[in-house]
């Protein structure tokens, strides 16, 4: 009875998942997109009671707290994660796993450096932050604490980084769900015991604590495993011929990210600076709600990175390009019906969300889905770059649109929170589209040389 569908099934999946490589992508990803699924479902809620316990305009100021933070944390950071990716996966398929541990043990130190130095600016830039970026003064102790969360995640990116090269995604996603079960579960508690911002922000570092602490771990157990008890004492001397390539991607890559953080991720800073905590709280309402668009295609960047440097490394660009079509279809399959729901039901989502009716949230939410749908259905085209050994490349586009996009913000500006959605936006499809076309074009060169 059950046999006629389940052999389609078979073959429908061996048609659209008919290399390993594929597969193992959708191994790695399936376990991501269960965590990634059960913890935006738990963050929504998580969202949704801190709005019920502070308010809009608080959830405003929340958004500027955590966007300062992370702001200053990248600035000093190197994108180590993508550095031990990209490294340790190399030397790995060249079976040199002394290299590998070196470049580890390198990543971790640096990491470190960077996270206090983040720690040192968020202590002396807390006043600035409250000056600019908050409708109330005397909260620089709420910048600090929140801030701590540099602490907190010292050996974080590093220690990720190890965990998708070695494919310990199972591990990751236990990781990311019981934080966020914590989290929740703090909050709730704050919801019901009258408690304010302060705990609010306790009850998230909270989780974010035992992520750190959990992936730490486990990486610190993945190399034992892979290069022995003693691979920490690895000298950096075996990295010397490769030192210039080392400093060139991770200074190439923090430079990329620095340029990322004025043009994307420091948004909800822009907001507050210039509509105020009310209008601004109204914007990450709306980007919060972006959230159902993302929820399964984000971790695909993280597990796709590792297996497109492993194709490029092997000289494999037929496999290489079979990834891209393919990853694309199956993110559009997902994107395009949730972003036409968002679109007709966008109101009813949002008085869920927030218990109130707020149409100032539904219009940047409109403008929003354009461009995140392009950033998802390309959401390979920073990992296959860096793949590709390009990292300068998405860092001058980048560089571009960065501009392009702060001088409309002086300019637009008091169009209100419409404004920084169609910014943010057109950022998107500007950078990504331009990545994507260089990407071809390597593609079709390689397949080309090697035919």
């Amino acid at each position: 009875m059950f046999r006629l569908p389940l052999e389609r099934l078979e073959q429908l999946y061996l048609r659209v998942f008919d290399t390993e490589l594929l597969r193992r992508i959708l191994r790695n990803s399936s376990y991501l997109v269960s965590a990634t699924v059960l913890s935006a479902g738990m963050g929504m809620v998580q969202g949704a009671i801190q709005v019920r316990v502070v308010g809009v305009a608080s959830v405003g100021l929340l958004a500027a707290l955590v966007t300062f933070t992370n702001v200053l944390n990248r600035f000093t950071s190197f994108r180590i994660d993508e550095l031990v990716v990209r490294y340790v996966r190399l030397y790995e398929e060249r079976k040199q796993h002394e290299r590998a541990a070196a470049v580890y043990k390198i990543a971790a130190l640096l990491e470190l450096g960077g996270n206090a130095l983040a720690f040192l600016l968020i202590l002396l830039l807390a006043p600035l932050g409250v000056e600019l970026f908050s409708d109330q003064g005397g909260v620089e102790y709420l910048f600090i604490l929140y801030g701590s969360l540099v602490l907190i995640n010292v050996f974080f990116d590093s220690s990720d980084g190890i965990l998708q090269v070695f494919n310990r995604f199972g591990a990751k996603s236990v990781i990311d769900i019981t934080q966020s079960v914590i989290r929740l579960g703090l909050t709730v508690l704050v919801w019901l015991t009258g408690g304010g911002m302060t705990e609010i922000i306790l009850a998230e570092l909270a989780g974010r604590l035992v992520r750190s602490a959990a992936v730490l771990a486990v990486a610190l157990s993945t190399a034992r495993k892979q290069w022995g008890a003693g691979w920490w004492r690895t000298p950096f001397s075996v990295l010397k011929e490769d030192r210039r390539s080392l400093l060139t991607f991770a200074f190439s890559t923090n430079l990329s990210a620095t340029v990322s953080l004025v043009a994307k991720d420091s948004e909800d800073l822009w907001a507050n600076a210039f509509l105020g905590n009310l209008v601004g709280g109204y914007y990450a309402v709306a980007r919060a709600l972006i959230g159902f668009l993302q929820i399964p295609v984000s971790p695909l960047p993280s597990t796709t990175y590792p297996e497109l440097s492993r194709a490029v490394a092997k000289d494999d660009w037929k496999s290489v390009r079979h990834v891209l079509r393919r990853g694309s279809m199956l993110a559009a399959l997902y994107s395009l019906p949730v972003a036409a729901f968002l679109i007709l039901f966008g109101p009813q989502v949002i008085t869920l969300y927030t218990k109130q009716d707020l149409p100032e949230v539904y219009a940047p939410l409109l403008v929003l889905l354009m461009g995140y749908s392009v950033v998802n259905i390309f959401y390979w085209s920073r990992a296959a770059l860096l793949a590709f050994n390009r990292p300068v490349f998405p860092t001058i586009v980048n560089t571009i649109g960065m501009v392009l996009k702060v001088v409309g913000i002086f300019i637009f500006a008091p169009l209100g929170a419409v404004a920084f959605a169609a910014l943010l936006a057109g950022y998107y499809v500007f950078t990504v589209g331009i990545a994507v076309i260089r990407i071809l074009q390597d593609v079709r060169a390689h397949l080309a040389s090697s035919a």
